[in-house]
């Protein structure tokens, strides 16, 4: 299974870890840590490769429950700076964005691999955009509602029904467009307008939701349905959860995780391995 992401061709068959760079300063779990300055995201982001990061996330507008919308302008200059300085980098670059005119300016620019998407490409215009650049990779994520008011009291029928009716829907539409399969990844949207319940379901039952044999990704790292869990409200006291969500994720069929703690993911997804190539041999 490779998952076509601009420079590169990425092996689905073994899971692949999405380093976190976040450039916001209202972040849910670390606002403001790495958006001060361009050094720091470069340092945060070189260490995270080192730590065994296989692709970094770069983002520049929060999602976080409740975080109102930011223009297009004030999110690429965010971005702009370190995108530039990582984009010789050996490394898949993902852009973490879900508007058209973000997408565009780092496509011209040749900056990115990946556009890593809250809104599925929904946004006017970014399905015909993503379908001019051939080798991009593309994750597309259900999220019900907007970030402003997701958590508002979210409903299903059928949370996994829903997600994969909805993610078909956005397959079906790159499809359309001339977007090759081969580049789509697909993403159920942990904690993006649904309860911890909700949550559960879709990470205890990926098979459930995923509309068609397609990779995808889990992002639940020191989400609040591992605070709801552990019973612990501080989102940076949840990396233990959050490892032991990862590698469950992996045991499950999940081809890529997101995540802060690159090293702590990628230590206990080497045991797991371990584990599984002494009992095959």
């Amino acid at each position: 299974m490779q998952w076509q992401c601009g420079r590169f061709s990425i092996d689905c068959n073994s899971p692949k870890i999405m380093g976190i760079v976040n450039l916001t300063p209202d972040s849910f779990s670390d606002g403001g840590v790495y958006s001060h300055s361009v050094k720091a995201a470069l340092q945060h982001a070189e260490q995270l490769v080192k730590d065994g990061a296989d692709i970094l996330d770069i983002g520049g507008e929060s999602t976080r429950p409740n975080a109102l919308p930011l223009s297009s302008d004030e999110e690429w200059q965010r971005v702009s700076e370190v995108l530039q300085e990582i984009a010789i980098w050996q490394v898949p670059i993902s852009l973490d964005t879900r508007h058209t005119l973000v997408m565009q300016k780092a496509l011209e620019n040749s900056v990115v691999d990946i556009i890593n998407d809250v809104a599925a490409l929904t946004d006017t215009g970014a399905v015909k955009l993503l379908s001019q650049y051939p080798n991009i990779g593309i994750c597309l994520m259900h999220m019900q509602g907007l970030p402003e008011n997701m958590q508002h009291n979210p409903q299903y029928h059928s949370v996994c029904d829903e997600v994969k009716f909805f993610l078909q829907q956005r397959i079906n539409a790159c499809v359309a467009a001339g977007i090759g399969k081969n580049r789509l990844l697909l993403d159920p949207g942990i904690g993006f307008g649904k309860t911890a319940e909700h949550n559960l379901a879709l990470l205890a039952n990926p098979q459930q939701w995923l509309p068609e044999n397609l990779p995808y990704l889990i992002g639940v790292s020191r989400k609040s349905v591992l605070g709801a869990i552990i019973g612990e409200t501080d989102p940076q006291k949840r990396e233990v959860a959050s490892v032991a969500a990862a590698v469950e994720s992996v045991r499950r069929g999940a081809n890529v995780i997101r995540v802060h703690h690159v090293k702590a993911t990628r230590d206990a997804l080497l045991v797991m391995k371990a584990y599984q190539d002494f009992q095959a041999a």
